[in-house]
């Protein structure tokens, strides 16, 4: 059983008296441990799909299914809770508080899921932290650290959860192409060990990193392609 399953998904807006079909009948599965990377122009319907699969969105029509559950039609406290336990989130603009430590905002995640006690948050914010290269940042602000490490702190925020599922909206577009190399070292990693990584991206090289690129145009998927990742050097 997939992951994740898309069954003949559709995503309707009403603008005034125009109908957008965001989504036109998508079906897709992703199986647990994938390096997804969903490409398409702007409007072809990718973040669409990216906020169906990350429980922000809803479908029209048809269904979704997380781990063999039906999240179509869950109350937004449910959505909630599976986006809390299931799934982590790592965007273009790291999305992180600005005058809160890295350690702080790691934290943050866990006190939603209820973990009461301060030292077990800091402690597996610290460990998140120390994964991501980043033990000796824990008290630096975000205007302290560089772009570069203010992502691997967002990715820490996104796993300290430990969620089977990392989605990843355009997470390199905010970086050089040095630490664009550093950030999909990681993703790639993740994957390497079982995490599904689901990630949205408009550039080449980097969809290059993925095992499975999915492209869409006009709501609907046009190509699925299984490919070995390019082996990357850092130059």
């Amino acid at each position: 059983m997939a992951l994740i399953e898309l069954e003949d998904v559709k995503r309707v807006y009403s603008l005034g008296e125009t109908e957008v079909r965001a989504l036109d009948g998508v079906t897709l599965d992703i199986e647990h441990g994938e390096f997804v990377a969903i490409m398409g122009a702007s409007g072809s319907g990718k973040s669409t799909m990216m906020n169906i699969i990350g429980c922000l969105d809803r479908p029209s029509s048809g269904h979704y299914r997380l781990d063999g559950q039906e999240v179509s039609q869950k109350s937004r406290a449910d959505l909630a809770r599976i986006r809390n336990r299931s799934l982590g989130f790592v965007f273009q603009s790291f999305n992180l508080l600005s005058r809160t430590s890295a350690l702080e905002n790691v934290e943050l995640p866990l006190l939603y899921a209820g973990v009461k006690s301060g030292a077990e948050r800091s402690r597996r914010a610290s460990d998140a932290l120390t994964r991501m290269g980043l033990g000796e940042r824990l008290d630096h602000v975000p205007n302290q650290l560089s772009g570069g490490q203010q992502q691997r702190v967002a990715i820490a925020r996104a796993l300290v959860n430990k969620p089977p599922v990392l989605l990843a909206d355009e997470p390199t577009g905010a970086l050089d192409s040095r630490t664009t190399i550093e950030v999909m070292k990681i993703l790639s990693g993740l994957a390497s060990e079982g995490i599904t990584v689901v990630m949205v991206t408009h550039e080449l090289e980097v969809a290059a990193w993925a095992r499975r690129v999915v492209t869409m145009k006009d709501g609907r998927v046009i190509s699925d392609v299984r490919q070995t990742p390019s082996p990357h050097e850092e130059t």
